[in-house]
């Protein structure tokens, strides 16, 4: 296949092969090859001056777009495509610094010439026979030869699990924009460094791409290297922490039997979402590298602040007389209360004198405290609420079960991240936004909550008389007399209510609401963090955020009919 010459940093450009021609052209895109650098540049220096670092929501970006075109009197049916530019913008640093072997170049099928392509399919997409009949030959070979994995595939399952291996840390994606923009989110939500290039047109059958754009985009390169943080992996560093031996060192174990019960608490099954923010954090600002063994005082402040969730749980148990904790005896079921408040207190304390004995300057030891006692007085005052209610049942209103939600989850959260961050001497920009962000998250997480507990079956659900939730009180709201005669008497403890209460929130239509209520609060969350300048943080708050809720779904977007697996070239028509 015939090559032109291209003086840039010699690489050899692939020429554009005569015989695929232009379809129909996206009128979205312009399709002057002068209107298309006007608005790269333009977007380039908007980007410049804006001194703002990705990941964007699709919202914002869109807004940002039709700012670009309505500033420089372009139309705004160019405004995705100005977008797709933007974002581009945002992410190419991080992109670059990227190395080759991490990134992955994705390719659509639509790029060869379906009616000769002798290519066949697999699970991963087209099996490229290198027959020269198309670009992505080229394309494939010179990406590779730097060290990319490629796909020629719709973008959906094998990405997210690339992604998700930590195998690929940057992707080079060719779609049209209508895949692009359903896209966004998901690699929002992952906070993948992506540059997308979008086809001519949109079709879907022998495309075309501006091929010179996307090859000086593939050569990207920076001198500083940026990994993602591997979050797996840091989980599983995390939770040997939490193994019997690290306990006994780090708490200074003399074989006090407290002390012992502690650790063994401590050691018990648990996500351990919160040591985890709290070292992740590290990671994010560079104090800590996550190649190396972390250093002992991160490991106490992390440690504590496991110590003061645990001791909550044990704590909350006893309130709620609940007997199973992790599948096991609760602390109380097990040894007593007498013993399980004491252990609780130990722990309490325990945490306080491990981020005391921290050897860090007095300030940030003084910081870590402070941001401790006022989490575990939020905590109490939450809980607190919890428990008036307790004492006169009912209905209570939207906005005061949301305050305790607050008060009683997201401290939490607050507590990891923000001890986290002044361990890093991060600036006061920085912590204050993650207290946004955590006092946001934690109400969506457990709204999140109250909704599984909706969403599980008549026998399976979770639903008690004896705690708030916003489910039944969003219910209690739109209720006819009757229904609410039943809800009442169900929190006054009726237990022969309990079937028709969970029937009556299966059916009901408030779930939505909810929904959109968590959204709410997530989104409110993740808006805090839009002013970072920090582009690992912030890439990391909103990775931490689409695991905390499960947001990555993996679905297919293409309009393509799958092709089947036949070398002849023939295509079968299958639902995609």
């Amino acid at each position: 296949m015939s090559t032109k010459a291209k003086q840039s940093s010699s690489i050899v450009v692939p020429a554009k092969v005569p015989v695929q021609k232009s379809r129909t052209p996206d009128t979205n895109i312009p399709q002057s090859r002068k209107e298309r650098d006007t608005l790269m540049r333009l977007v380039q220096q908007y980007v410049e001056l804006l001194d703002d670092v990705p990941p964007f929501p699709a919202a914002l970006l869109e807004e940002h777009a039709k700012n670009i075109l309505s500033k420089n009197h372009f139309s705004l049916d160019y405004a995705e495509y100005v977008g797709v530019l933007f974002n581009n913008e945002l992410w190419k640093p991080l992109l670059a610094s990227i190395p080759y072997n991490k990134r992955l170049l994705l390719l659509p099928k639509c790029l060869r010439l379906e009616n000769i392509c002798p290519a066949p399919f697999d699970e991963f997409g087209l099996l490229c026979k290198q027959c020269g009949l198309c670009s992505i030959q080229d394309l494939q070979n010179e990406a590779e030869k730097l060290g990319y994995a490629v796909l020629v595939a719709e973008g959906s399952a094998v990405v997210m699990k690339l992604i998700e291996s930590q195998k690929i840390e940057a992707i080079v994606g060719v779609s049209c924009l209508s895949v692009l923009k359903k896209t966004f989110p998901y690699m929002e939500l992952a906070a993948v460094p992506g540059i997308a290039i979008p086809l001519l047109q949109g079709d879907c059958k022998e495309t075309n791409i501006d091929i010179e754009w996307l090859w000086d985009v593939i050569h990207l390169h920076g001198e500083d290297r940026t990994t993602r943080i591997d979050l797996d992996a840091l989980r599983l560093e995390v939770s040997t922490w939490f193994e019997t031996p690290s306990l006994e060192k780090l708490m200074s174990y003399d074989g006090d039997t407290t002390q012992q019960l502690a650790i063994n608490w401590l050691n018990r099954d648990g996500k351990r979402w919160r040591p985890f923010l709290c070292a992740a954090v590290t990671v994010a600002l560079g104090v800590s590298d996550q190649d190396q063994e972390f250093d002992e005082n991160l490991k106490k402040c992390a440690i504590a602040v496991e110590c003061f969730h645990k001791a909550s749980l044990i704590h909350d148990d006893i309130e709620d007389d609940d007997d199973t904790r992790y599948g096991e005896k609760s602390m109380h079921a097990e040894h007593g209360i007498p013993i399980a408040l004491n252990v609780g207190d130990y722990l309490i304390g325990e945490g306080y004198r491990m981020i005391n004995e921290c050897t860090v300057p007095a300030d940030i030891k003084q910081s870590m405290m402070t941001i401790a006692i006022s989490g575990h007085r939020r905590l109490c005052e939450g809980q607190g609420l919890e428990l008036s209610w307790r004492q006169e049942p009912g209905y209570i209103k939207k906005n005061e079960i949301l305050a305790m939600f607050q008060k009683k989850t997201s401290p939490a959260f607050d507590v990891a991240l923000r001890i986290g961050a002044v361990y890093s001497g991060a600036s006061q920009t920085i912590i204050d936004s993650l207290k946004v962000y955590a006092d946001n998250i934690g109400v969506a997480y457990q709204i999140n909550d109250d909704l599984q507990d909706a969403q599980e079956d008549v026998d399976g659900s979770d639903l008690k008389s004896d705690r708030p939730s916003l489910l039944l009180g969003l219910i209690y709201e739109r209720a006819t007399k009757e229904e609410k005669t039943l809800l009442d008497a169900w929190w006054q403890g009726d237990e022969q209510k309990k079937k028709a209460v969970i029937e009556l929130s299966l059916q009901s239509n408030v779930q939505h609401r909810m929904e959109e209520m968590k959204e709410s609060f997530k989104m409110a969350g993740i808006n805090a963090l839009l002013d970072l300048k920090n582009a690992s943080l912030k890439g990391l708050m909103r990775r931490v955020s689409a695991k905390l809720f499960n947001d990555i779904i993996v679905q297919g977007w293409c309009d393509e009919f799958e092709a089947g697996d036949d070398s002849s070239g023939q295509v079968s028509s299958t639902s995609p």
